[in-house]
Formats: structure tokens, C-alpha cells, sequence
């Protein structure tokens, strides 16, 4: 028998024991899909299409990096911060176990009938809509009217900056992904190390959204809407089931 002291992890070479890094392994499984699928990167790259139509590419990549990054911080900060904000207000993790789970289930029904992309959709062709009528109002020449054409680039001093709103928030970090770091920081509460990993599990998929919105076009073309469809329920059917166990653990601690 072996211990591997220096590390976070006590590993056993002995057989037939599992080691505790498996053990890890198997708990970041549900937490990366948990995030994969609230944050939903793949769902968002028609919504950063939208938002960035008719931009250059550089443009397009200081908002995917901007509103990557600003996502991170946000969600690393109420990982670190949020229950000790709840305890300001008297709010205690079962109830917020429950309550959290409980907007979780609304969003994978969301899902599951194909309700979240639609919204997303919608929001990011009003705000694109927005965003279009405010420059129509300050343009006064109709020879700056051409440029939002869609067969021209916008220039980058005139491109609009998407990055905070509406891709950071509420896209990227917006009530489900902020109730579902804090739930998986509290479910991990007694392990620096595992939850260490959550903010690291938030960071790959922060990073992994990146990459989506770099290859926005290529991917929007390859995905069909059958297979976006398809993958979407799967991922929201998990997802109900994650929720309906964080309700579960929260009653548990909150009545037994």
C-alpha cells in the first residue's frame, strides 16, 4: 500500500480499492454537465451571430473574449462570495438548495420543450433591433445609412459592444448559472479541492464557449436544427434530473 501525501488526494495502489481521484473525477462529471448545459454555449452561438452581424472578426473576438472573461469573474465571485452574501439576508444553504433546484427544473422543462433557445432567439433579435434603431437615430448623413448593411463590414468604432450586455449577462451568467455554481460550491463545502475544481470546471466551459463563438459560423452551418434539438432535450432531461436531486438533498438537511 501507497500514499501519495503531497497531493490533495490520498491515492491506494492496493487492487481492488478505488483510488479517491476516480472518486473526484466521478464528481466533476455532473458538475460539468450541470454547467455545460445551464450556461449552454453551444445554444448561444446563434444568439452571438445575431449580436455581432456585419462586425469584423477582430471585433468578434474581443467581444467573445470580453464576455468570456467578465462571465468568469462573475461566477467565480459568487462562488467564492455567495453564501456568505445569503447569510447577510438570513437565507440558509437547504433553502437555497431548494430554491435553486427548483429554477433549475423550470429551466430544463424550458428545454425539454424547446422554450429556452426560442427565448434566447427573441431577446437577441430585440436587443440587435435596439441596437440598429439607436444608430439609425444619431445618423444624420445617408451616407453612414449604408454601412449597416448587411453585405458591408461595420466598422469597429462603430460596431456595438455585446460583451456585457447581453452576452456576459444575463447569457452567459445569468440567474441559472449564478444559483448553480452556488449550489455545487455548497454541495462541495467540506473539500477545498473539489471546489477549487468547480470554479476550474466554470473556466473550461467559459473557455470552451469561447472557442463556439470563434467558430460560430462554421458551427451554425454543421449543426442541424434535428441534432440541436435532439441534443437539447437529452442535456435538459439531465439536467431535471440534477435539479430534482439538489431539491432532495436540500430537504434533507432542512427537515431530517
Amino acid at each position: 500500500m501507497q500514499y501519495a501525501l503531497g497531493s490533495t488526494h490520498l491515492h491506494v495502489t492496493n487492487r481492488g480499492k478505488p483510488m479517491p481521484s476516480a472518486d473526484m473525477l466521478n464528481d466533476l462529471i455532473p458538475v460539468f454537465v450541470t454547467l455545460f448545459v445551464i450556461i449552454d454555449p453551444l445554444g448561444l452561438v446563434p444568439v452571438f451571430i445575431v449580436l455581432t452581424q456585419g462586425t469584423s472578426a477582430a471585433h468578434r473576438r474581443r467581444m467573445a473574449i470580453r464576455a468570456c472573461l467578465t462571465s468568469f469573474f462573475i461566477l467565480a465571485a459568487f462562488a467564492l462570495i455567495g453564501e456568505g452574501l445569503l447569510g447577510i439576508f438570513g437565507i440558509h444553504m437547504p433553502a437555497f438548495r431548494i430554491a435553486g433546484g427548483t429554477l433549475l427544473f423550470l429551466i430544463a422543462l424550458e428545454m425539454l420543450f424547446e422554450k429556452r433557445s426560442q427565448k434566447r432567439n427573441e431577446r437577441a433579435e430585440q436587443v440587435h433591433q435596439e441596437l440598429e434603431d439607436d444608430h439609425d437615430g444619431d445618423k444624420t448623413k445617408p451616407k453612414a445609412v449604408t454601412k449597416s448593411k448587411t453585405d458591408q463590414t461595420i466598422p469597429d468604432d462603430e460596431a456595438d459592444d455585446v460583451s456585457i450586455f447581453p452576452m456576459s449577462i444575463p447569457f452567459l451568467s445569468g440567474p441559472g448559472s449564478i444559483a448553480s455554481v452556488m449550489l455545487l460550491m455548497g454541495k462541495f463545502e467540506d473539500n477545498v479541492a473539489m471546489q477549487a475544481s468547480v470554479i476550474g470546471v466554470v473556466a473550461v466551459v467559459m473557455l470552451i464557449a469561447f472557442v463556439f463563438f470563434m467558430l460560430s459560423n462554421v458551427v451554425a452551418k454543421r449543426l442541424s436544427p434535428t441534432v440541436a434539438t435532439v441534443v437539447s432535450r437529452l442535456l435538459g432531461m439531465i439536467l431535471a434530473a440534477l435539479a430534482v436531486q439538489f431539491i432532495i438533498d436540500g430537504i434533507k438537511q432542512a427537515f431530517f
